[in-house]
């Protein structure tokens, strides 16, 4: 078996995923080989899995470049000649399914519908494009209930299975809180919220920190950390009349997620749109209790282990974070529940032979003359 996995998102969650099915997939005895952006996160690590890395120069928007984008793409799947192409996220399933056009075993996973993030006569045409792209398309994988859904509704027919995401168990394993904060620099008894992951529009930093004034006339002393970078960081730190406050720690990228969810009492997503984010996940394996709007796969990622609610609802946010600081044992009951889901139904090893068994049963169908 020889797959190639391609992905324009060289970092963050789609990055995370397709380095943990390449890894696991050469671990079976496949051929793997995984196209991205050449001096991207993923590529690094990839190389150092031992993993063969093909550079692809592609930028996150579509627009007149996708042309020589799908072009340079066409070339390489020509040369790497493979049995099944694996494209992640918008960008890779436009440009590959326009190169291979049905021509090869494709597999597309949109790590959260490009529609649902656009807006006006762009939201139309994505949905439009889907629905075309359905033909070239052999299997759609969909991580949560709700992105096969949302794709359905939108008119996308292809073939489809919901493999929820996964996380190493063993690497997001429940710590020492003080040990942790310690390390990290924090207060070691004052009530501290953790936000991680990029700083974009659609992950709603923004809207977190509107609703930080209210957890802040509870109490005082909580601190509210922010890990992770990207192009809305800059923006909200000048502009946001909250990002100044002294409670507020802009810390930038981490490699080490783990600490900054062992450190927490609570772990916020303020997201507008997601197709089922790794962070709650993460979460949850920490045992820490997550605090979430109800958008793409977060009622299905967390259950009983937080509080899931109304999108943009920001005195409700404010709210259930204070509602863990002010009961310990709420968040650690949470926390002990998640922990539980995190084992039973989103560990990697789970998620990464779900996908292998697909792409098993595809390859299998397509020799079938």
């Amino acid at each position: 078996m020889k797959v190639v996995h391609v992905s324009q998102p060289g970092t963050a969650g789609v990055a995370v995923v397709v380095l943990e099915l390449a890894v696991a997939q050469r671990d079976r005895g496949w051929s793997v080989a995984v196209v991205c952006p050449p001096s991207s996160w993923l590529a690094g690590r990839a190389r150092q899995a031992g993993i063969e890395v093909r550079g692809w120069a592609a930028t996150r928007s579509p627009g007149p470049h996708v042309a020589g984008e799908t072009l340079r793409l066409r070339r390489l799947l020509a040369e790497l000649t493979p049995d099944v192409v694996h494209l992640h996220s918008s960008k890779a399933g436009l440009a590959g399914r326009l190169a291979l056009r049905g021509g090869r075993p494709t597999v597309f996973q949109p790590h959260l519908w490009s529609f649902e993030t656009a807006c006006g006569p762009l939201r139309w045409a994505s949905a439009a494009w889907e629905r075309v792209a359905s033909r070239w398309t052999h299997l759609v994988v969909c991580v949560s209930d709700d992105e096969l859904a949302a794709g359905r509704e939108a008119g996308v027919t292809a073939n489809a299975e919901v493999v929820c995401n996964g996380v190493d168990t063993a690497r997001f394993a429940p710590g020492d809180r003080v040990a942790a904060r310690r390390r990290l620099g924090l207060p070691t008894r004052a009530p501290i919220a953790v936000c991680l992951g990029r700083l974009a529009e659609l992950k709603g930093q923004d809207q977190l920190l509107s609703a930080w004034p209210d957890v802040l006339r509870r109490f005082p002393d909580a601190t509210l950390v922010l890990a992770g970078d990207g192009p809305m960081g800059a923006v909200w730190r000048e502009r946001h009349p909250v990002a100044a406050h002294e409670s507020v720690r802009w810390w930038g990228h981490t490699d080490d997620p783990a600490a900054f969810y062992t450190a927490a009492d609570v772990v916020v997503l303020p997201s507008r749109a997601e197709g089922m984010a790794l962070v709650p996940l993460e979460a949850m394996a920490c045992a820490r209790p997550v605090v979430a709007f109800d958008v793409g796969g977060m009622r299905q990622s967390v259950a009983d282990a937080g509080a899931v609610l109304p999108p943009g609802d920001l005195g409700s946010l404010a709210e259930a974070v204070v509602a863990r600081f002010a009961d310990p044992e709420l968040g650690a009951r949470e926390g002990e529940r998640g922990r539980r889901r995190a084992e039973l139904s989103f560990d990697r090893n789970r998620m990464t032979d779900q996908v292998a068994a697909l792409v098993d049963e595809l390859t299998a169908s397509e020799r079938i003359p």
